[in-house]
């Protein structure tokens, strides 16, 4: 199995991880406002998906020492969460606050349109080992 499809299997369930928690954060009571519920659930999966990424998706490109997989969750962190946030943030302001859109709807359609760059900030810099060649497939 390549990088690809295992950024994608495990994005899967980071992203069933993202819409529990903003669906507990938005209709629990007192509601969370669904930007920061929105923050706080992609953060929570950027977290998530870590942790599967070094452990699985990127097993092939192992941390040296404690301190390189600490460099790796911050870059992964900075990149990807910051490109996840921020896409979240920005998309759903436009397809909920602007559009009306559901919640669940305009959740799917920010957590597409994030997802292919997002694989390659994590291949290109924060799983990548001096050597190891990026790849889509294999």
């Amino acid at each position: 199995m390549n990088h690809f499809i295992r950024f994608n299997i495990v994005g899967v369930f980071g992203f069933a991880l993202q819409s529990g928690a903003l669906f507990v954060l938005t209709h629990i009571a007192p509601p969370v406002g669904y930007l920061l519920a929105t923050a706080a659930a992609v953060e929570l999966a950027v977290l998530n998906n870590f942790v599967w990424h070094q452990r699985w998706t990127w097993k092939d490109r192992p941390s040296t020492t404690k301190g390189e997989t600490l460099r790796r969750l911050v870059t992964f962190n900075v990149t990807n969460g910051a490109v996840s946030i921020t896409g979240n943030l920005v998309f759903m302001s436009i397809l909920v606050g602007r559009l009306g859109l559901p919640i669940t709807g305009a959740n799917v359609a920010s957590v597409a349109a994030c997802s292919i760059c997002n694989f390659f900030l994590a291949d290109r810099i924060a799983f990548y080992v001096k050597g190891s060649r990026p790849q889509i497939a294999k």
